[in-house]
């Protein structure tokens, strides 16, 4: 298959099923946290609004949740039929720190979703309150413990290896390893920036079609308020990840800079575009600004970072690949910064509510965050290589041996189901977002019988198949 070895299907294939997955749980962590933050405005103040508003996004909540859950199943599975290699050195770890998110993350999340999507008018208003917090810490506490495996695969530390394998010896080592708190707050806050931009552009979109009503202009404000207050937490995050990663990984570092000598003892340029070319050795065509390399990563006008060619070329990260997607996390990442500045400025006299220019940007910005969060991850990913485990465990080391002809059919079928299973599911849970927030009674009207839904879709009233049906 494009002359490609199976090893590289087997990346490309967990890549694939990786980032299908990764946008559900983002949009996940942030309408949580969202939910939670509207019921408990609601119950402060009463404002029907609020309510309105809760309802709303309580079953995008729940299309999301089960795409989610069905995509994350999958990747599970390949760590067993696609990296049984990795699985047999390192499992003693990942399985464990999996299995804790499992048993507190998930549970906690199962035990209190259905409480949340359908206890509205069977429980007490605090003991509905409390089981949707219950899901927003569940879907951070999730993010913890995924994180913290991860970060130990960047970062490895508190173990041992023994007859070939890594046996835990600290677990608080394990799990706090030295990138771990870097890594967990810029992923947390990726997916708040993500979900406040998704939230804003539904709102842009309802506004520009005439729906100037009071939940669509909540909703509006709100998500700008955020954009303005948690993207520039994330740009002071993102510099303190990466002052951590140059030190733990340089060869990262400098493979996402496209630097690859220090021809003096100056200091490192900063190289803003360019063609990475990893035969020749060299950046084509770089456009460069002098000191401001070692500004930004060194903090300093006269240190340099490490390059390229002092690593052994087995060893160098694909810079081809991160320089760019890098700079589409960071170009990004400014440009959400200026939006939530812009809103800002229009908010005096409501212009934020009018200005149809604004709100087009704020449309078109609506998949910047998870556009965004991709890049970040494939920077880190793509950037860990040649190594599944930093410094202990090369990739081509943890696949399974399977042939090209497997691999091929099993990443053809992954994205023909892919495709179609989860543009289905998109097209329905954009479908609900755009008929737009509607006033919600209290209590069902009468003769209507009281159901128990069992899976979180059930807390969707619309009908799937009219709902994907072309006219």
């Amino acid at each position: 298959m494009f002359n490609l070895e199976a090893l590289d299907l087997a990346r490309i294939q967990f890549a694939f099923t990786v980032s299908f997955h990764i946008i559900f749980p983002a949009i996940t962590i942030g309408l949580a946290s969202f939910l939670a933050v509207l019921e408990g405005l609601w119950l402060k103040t009463r404002n029907d609004t609020y309510r309105d508003l809760y309802h709303f996004w309580s079953k995008i909540f729940a299309v999301n949740f089960g795409m989610g859950v069905v995509s994350g199943l999958v990747m599970a599975y390949q760590f067993g039929t696609n990296w049984s290699g990795f699985s047999d050195f390192a499992g003693s770890i990942t399985g464990p720190l999996l299995t804790y998110e499992v048993l507190t993350a998930f549970f906690l999340e199962a035990g209190f979703l259905g409480v949340m999507l359908f206890g509205w008018n069977r429980v007490g208003r605090g003991l509905h309150f409390f089981a949707t917090v219950m899901v927003a810490i569940g879907t951070l506490i999730s993010t913890f413990w995924i994180l913290a495996s991860n970060s130990w695969m960047q970062t490895p530390q508190g173990f041992e290896i023994v007859d070939g394998r890594v046996m835990p010896m600290d677990w608080l080592a394990i799990v706090f390893n030295p990138s771990f708190p870097f890594r967990l707050a810029h992923m947390a806050i990726a997916a708040f920036v993500a979900t406040a931009f998704f939230v804003g552009a539904s709102a842009a979109w309802h506004l520009l079609r005439g729906n100037d009503s009071k939940p669509v202009r909540k909703m509006f404000s709100m998500a700008l308020w955020m954009a303005l207050i948690v993207a520039p937490i994330q740009a002071v995050v993102g510099d303190a990840h990466g002052l951590n990663t140059l030190e733990h990984q340089p060869a990262k570092i400098a493979a996402i800079e496209g630097h690859w000598e220090n021809a003096d003892n100056g200091p490192t340029p900063l190289v803003l575009f360019g063609i990475p070319d990893m035969q020749a050795e060299k950046t084509k065509y770089a456009i460069e600004i002098p000191y401001l390399g070692s500004l930004i990563l060194t903090h300093s006008l006269d240190k340099q970072i490490p390059a390229l060619k002092s690593f052994p070329k087995e060893d160098r990260p694909n810079s081809t690949v991160i320089f760019w997607s890098f700079r589409v996390m960071a170009g990004l990442g400014m440009l959400m910064i200026l939006v939530g500045v812009l809103g800002l400025a229009l908010r005096r006299n409501g212009k934020v509510y009018r200005h149809r220019g604004f709100q087009r940007l704020m449309l078109l910005m609506g998949p910047s965050g998870l556009i965004a969060l991709l890049a970040g991850w494939i920077t880190t990913e793509v950037g860990r290589q040649p190594w599944v485990v930093y410094g202990l465990m090369r990739t081509h080391d943890a696949a399974s041996h399977h042939s090209v002809a497997q691999m091929s059919t099993s990443l053809a079928l992954f994205v023909v189901i892919y495709c179609s299973v989860f543009t289905v599911g998109i097209g329905y849970m954009m479908k609900l977002v755009s008929k737009g927030p509607q006033p919600h009674h209290e209590h069902p009207p009468e003769g209507t019988p009281l159901q128990t839904p069992r899976r979180p879709l059930s807390a969707v009233t619309d009908n799937l198949e009219s709902a994907t049906r072309v006219h």
